[in-house]
C-alpha cells in the first residue's frame, strides 16, 4: 500500500471540518416568510378559545376592513413582551383578531387577564394547522390583512414601540 493512501481519511475528515465551520460561520436567512403575502387567507373556521369571545374564520377577517392578525401562545415570552404594543394598536382603533396556538383555554385567558386582551377574536389553533396554512413559523408574528382577506403583510417576531407606525401604515396602505 502506499503511503499517501493512508493519509486519505485524514483529508476527507479536515475537508467536513473545514466545510462544516464554513456553513457555521456564514450569514444566512433565518426567518422564514409567509409564501402567502399578497394572496388570499386559505379557508378556515377555529373554534373559540376564550368563553365569552368568538372563535376566527376566513370570513371574519374579509369584512372590508383591514385589520392585524396575530399568532401568539401563553407560553411564549416574546408575546408577552409584546402585549403592551398590541394594546397600543388597538387603542388606536386597529381591530386585531388572534390565533391562539398549542394553547389552553385556562393558559389563555390567565394570560389575557395578566397582560391585557386587544383581541376581537381569538381562534383555538391547538394542532397549529391554520398557523402553518398562512405560513407563520413561530410565535409571535403578526399579519396585516386587508379587507378582502388577503395578507397584506407580515411581522415576525414581537411587536416593539418602533414598530407600531410601520403597522399602521401597512393597515392604511391595505386599505
Amino acid at each position: 500500500m502506499r503511503r499517501w493512501a493512508l493519509w486519505v481519511p485524514l483529508v476527507v475528515f479536515l475537508g467536513v471540518v473545514a466545510l462544516g465551520a464554513w456553513r457555521l460561520t456564514g450569514t444566512s436567512e433565518t426567518v422564514v416568510k409567509s409564501a402567502l403575502v399578497g394572496k388570499p387567507l386559505p379557508e378556515f373556521a377555529l373554534p373559540a378559545m376564550v368563553a365569552g369571545k368568538p372563535g376566527l374564520s376566513r370570513a371574519d377577517l374579509a369584512t372590508g376592513k383591514p385589520r392585524l392578525l396575530n399568532v401568539f401562545a401563553s407560553w411564549c415570552v416574546p408575546c408577552i413582551a409584546e402585549a403592551p404594543q398590541l394594546m397600543r394598536l388597538k387603542q388606536a382603533g386597529v381591530e386585531i383578531d388572534a390565533v391562539a396556538i398549542k394553547d389552553s383555554p385556562d393558559a389563555v385567558k390567565a394570560f389575557l387577564a395578566r397582560n391585557g386582551d386587544p383581541y376581537a377574536r381569538i381562534g383555538d389553533d391547538r394542532n397549529r394547522v391554520v398557523q402553518i396554512g398562512i405560513g407563520s413559523a413561530g410565535v409571535p408574528e403578526t399579519f396585516v390583512i386587508d379587507g378582502q382577506g388577503r395578507i397584506a403583510a407580515q411581522h415576525i417576531g414581537d411587536i416593539r414601540a418602533d414598530d407600531v407606525p410601520k403597522l399602521l401604515e401597512a393597515l392604511e396602505e391595505a386599505r
